[in-house]
């Protein structure tokens, strides 16, 4: 589930998954998400450049989560921190993140942490399956971060 949710193909053998894993470890500025009781690494989370905006102090958040681990707050957690990072030490001035419309569970993250609909890339990406959809952005703007309630931080 967690692949096909961010357009990736499943894996089915254990080599699949470590390459696909060293991949995006490799391109930077990628950081793991890790069980806090047994330090096991259960999904990932970074900032890259992709965010469709020559604005160079803007990024954008991707993250994936091991699928027995959904619906436990981890990833909204995790966004708030990488949140606090881009905006107080790195200085970026926008943030955005995009979904594919059937997962609603990123949508709800973004929600979850303050970011704003921003609007609809229609039919914008092709997944492994051949299949197209469209890109649905949120973001949110230091300014609007730093007016956030403090329980959402």
């Amino acid at each position: 589930k967690m692949g096909p949710a961010a357009g990736w193909k499943a894996q089915k053998a254990l080599e699949e998954s470590e390459h696909v894993v060293g991949m995006v470890m490799r391109g930077g500025g990628v950081g793991a998400i890790a069980d806090k009781e047994t330090a096991r690494v259960i999904g990932s989370i970074g900032l890259n450049k992709g965010s469709g905006r020559s604005n160079g102090r803007g990024r954008m958040i991707g993250y994936v989560l091991a699928v027995e681990f959904w619906g436990q707050g981890l990833v909204p957690e995790a966004v708030r921190a990488l949140m606090r990072h881009a905006f107080e030490d790195l200085q970026l001035d926008i943030l955005s993140a995009v979904y594919y419309p059937f997962n609603v569970q990123s949508r709800r993250v973004m929600e979850k942490c303050g970011m704003q609909y921003e609007g609809t890339l229609r039919r914008a990406s092709q997944i492994y399956s051949g299949e197209i959809y469209d890109d649905v952005c949120f973001s949110i703007t230091a300014d609007e971060w730093k007016a956030l309630p403090t329980d959402t931080e």
